[in-house]
């Protein structure tokens, strides 16, 4: 009977710890951006994130901080769009997502992701290189 009290008080215990995890919680903004300023950005030679898979930037953190928090990076990687595209979609995400409102940030992710992830302009495939040719007789 002693050790279902245990078990009890133990549950109750961790039920007022969680409870107490919502009281004072900062805004998302907030919490974002504190967490984009600790996050660390991991280099590789080709200046790609090790850990996201994008592309290495000032503004990485608050994409990183404010985005791949909520879902993948690879969201990001296979969309393009034009900075109005990119806005389209961020306020798509608040009133459809509940994705905070980005606040004084906005402006620089949008530039990170209009710059890096913009609508590539190609008219066809690349030309093959480096094959070995050979004449068919």
């Amino acid at each position: 009977m002693k050790h279902i009290h245990k078990i009890l008080i133990a549950g109750a215990l961790m039920m007022m710890a969680w409870l107490l995890s919502f009281c004072d919680r900062p805004d998302k903004s907030e919490q974002a951006a504190a967490e984009a300023d600790t996050l660390m950005i991991v280099q590789s030679s080709d200046s790609l994130d090790m850990a996201t898979g994008l592309i290495v930037d000032d503004a990485l953190p608050l994409v990183k901080g404010n985005c791949v928090g909520c879902h993948s990076a690879k969201l990001i990687t296979q969309n393009r769009a034009s900075r109005e595209g990119w806005k389209s979609m961020i306020v798509w995400m608040q009133e459809t997502q509940k994705l905070w409102d980005l606040g004084e940030n906005e402006d620089a992710i949008l530039d990170y992701l209009s710059e890096h992830y913009a609508p590539e302009q190609v008219g066809r495939r690349a030309n093959l290189n480096n094959v070995e040719w050979y004449d068919l007789e």
